[in-house]
């Protein structure tokens, strides 16, 4: 059992501001409004257009067109944030899965709002399992629908719609957890029984996706408007991947995930996740 050590992080509690933080306020609240902006115009500009062109397009076309669209959409979004100064993210691991040819699913554990956007930003054609509100949402919605992601509101017509898009050679992002990591809890939630039976029903290989950083930003219960600490550090790293086994049920794979993700994320780290209470105050 490893000792558990407090490790010295940025956190989210602001720290008295120096000349420098003050300096630097005005333009971090500006990238955030800017942030904020280019969803708006450009995440709605997309629902605009994406709800017609879910009708007009043929649904192999139109999904094609969607997944590229969200894909180049997120990737400006991160150079902006980038740019900005504001994150600082290491997603270059998912190289890795760009690369691959066969099908295969994207199972990253869930620690904010924004997750899909870092993996789907790296990823190109990526078809995500997503909450059933975000297709109706008016931001993201149409484009969502265009691209043909699938919602997760019915576990069997979640499978189907799932196999279904593995079967033609997508790439699926699933979230094991099924929601984000809850406040309280350690490393990641218990995990959820669909990515194993998708694995299985599709027979595909499982890729963990282990995603770390400083801050709890968006984490469940997080208010869009409360600013974090800057820079936010972001890491995304993948594991090996993991094949269901002849005969082995879809509750003893997900016992077997969840313990990847356990010794993976619980291993000491920079940007391992702590509890509120261990966060000592330093800055990157």
């Amino acid at each position: 059992m490893r000792s558990e050590q407090p490790i010295s992080l940025p956190i989210d509690r602001p720290e008295p501001l120096g000349l420098r933080a003050w300096l630097r306020l005005p333009w971090e609240c500006l990238g955030m409004l800017l942030g904020l902006l280019y969803w708006a115009v450009f995440g709605g500009f997309l629902t605009l257009v994406g709800a017609p062109l879910h009708a007009m397009l043929p649904g192999s076309s139109g999904q094609r067109l969607g997944r590229a669209a969200l894909h180049h959409l997120f990737r400006c979004f991160v150079a902006l944030l980038e740019v900005a100064g504001l994150v600082k993210a290491d997603t270059r691991a998912l190289d890795r899965l760009a690369d691959e040819k066969q099908p295969f699913i994207i199972a990253p554990n869930h620690i904010a709002l924004w997750d899909a956007v870092f993996i789907i930003a790296r990823i190109p054609g990526v078809v995500c399992v997503m909450k059933k509100s975000i297709l109706a949402n008016p931001v993201l919605g149409g484009g969502a629908r265009l691209a043909g992601y699938i919602p997760n509101d019915g576990l069997t017509r979640m499978i189907r719609g799932a196999v279904k898009s593995l079967e033609g050679g997508g790439r699926l992002l699933l979230f094991p957890e099924g929601t984000r990591t809850r406040h309280g809890t350690r490393w990641i939630n218990p995990l959820k029984g669909g990515c194993a039976i998708v694995a299985q029903r599709a027979r595909v290989p499982v890729r963990p996706v282990f995603i770390r950083s400083n801050t709890r930003f968006l984490e469940k219960g997080w208010p869009l408007w409360k600013r974090p600490a800057f820079p936010i550090h972001i890491r995304i790293e993948v594991g090996e991947p993991l094949v269901p086994g002849t005969g082995e049920s879809p509750q003893d794979f997900t016992r077997r995930l969840e313990s990847v993700f356990e010794q993976e994320l619980s291993k000491p780290d920079p940007l391992r996740r702590q509890s509120q209470g261990l966060f000592e105050q330093s800055r990157c």
